[in-house]
Formats: structure tokens, sequence, C-alpha cells
């Protein structure tokens, strides 16, 4: 699973002119399934991102998770994380990602764990053209691989 964690102030995802998830303080995170992802991945992920420490405790120095703060996740499927072979061109490939039936599939439980983990989680719609907007907060910006 590849994912980008953006610390946001707040973000929200619209599809079709129609808002599907928003949050105040918390996490964007982009998310893609890669070929060969399982659930176990996912369910790891999503407990990593739950207990990440990036916001900023009271003395300036990002300790604590979201839940110290209260704070939520947008979730969006972004399949392009897979993109690869751009140092030979410049149209780059994504035939790692997961096909899209299991790049749902997982896509899902990232979400169930984090919810298990009693974060809210917004989403956007698995696949759509969608529209995001956020303020990064910081900007803090933090890319997770669970192949690497």
């Amino acid at each position: 699973m590849r994912a980008v964690v953006q610390r946001v102030s707040e973000a929200s995802v619209t599809v079709d002119g129609r808002v599907t998830g928003a949050i105040g303080r918390g996490f964007l995170v982009l998310l893609c399934g890669m070929a060969g992802d399982t659930e176990t991945d996912a369910g790891k992920l999503a407990r990593k991102i739950a207990a990440l420490r990036i916001f900023r405790d009271q003395a300036g120095k990002m300790n604590l998770p979201l839940s110290a703060v209260a704070g939520e996740v947008l979730a969006v499927s972004q399949f392009t994380l897979a993109a690869q072979g751009m140092e030979s061109g410049n149209r780059p490939g994504f035939s790692r990602a997961a096909p899209p039936e299991l790049g749902q599939q997982l896509y899902d439980h990232f979400c169930t764990v984090l919810r298990g983990e009693g974060v809210r989680v917004e989403t956007g719609i698995f696949g759509a053209d969608m529209q995001v907007a956020l303020i990064n907060d910081g900007p803090v910006t933090i890319p997770f691989d669970t192949t690497a």
C-alpha cells in the first residue's frame, strides 16, 4: 500500500459538484492499493496512521496522535501513487496499482480499520474523478509504502 498523509486544518472532496467528504483538523490520506497487497497490509497501514504522532504538543513538538486532538481523516483513493517509468519517458505507467476490485477492497478495509481505531473517517468515491481541497497545516506531508 502507498499513502501520502497530509496534516490539514481542513479538507474536502467533491464529485460531480457534490461534497462527498469533509473534515476539520486531521489528515488527508491519499491511498493506493498496489498489486499483491492484502487486507493485512491495509490494516497495518491504517493502525500506523491512526497512531502517527505529528500534531504539536504544548511544547510545539510534533508528538501527538489524531486521538489527542480529536482529529479526523479524509481518505481519498489515488491510483496514480503507483506511477512508474518516468526515468525513461514522460508518460507514467500504473500497472503496479492493484486491479480496481482489489483496490476498492483494500481502500474500504483501510477505512474500516481506521474507524475501528476510533477515528472519524470521511471518504471520496473510489474510482471517481474527484476535486480535493485542503489547507495543509505546517505544511506536513509524509509518504508511506508498506513494501519499503
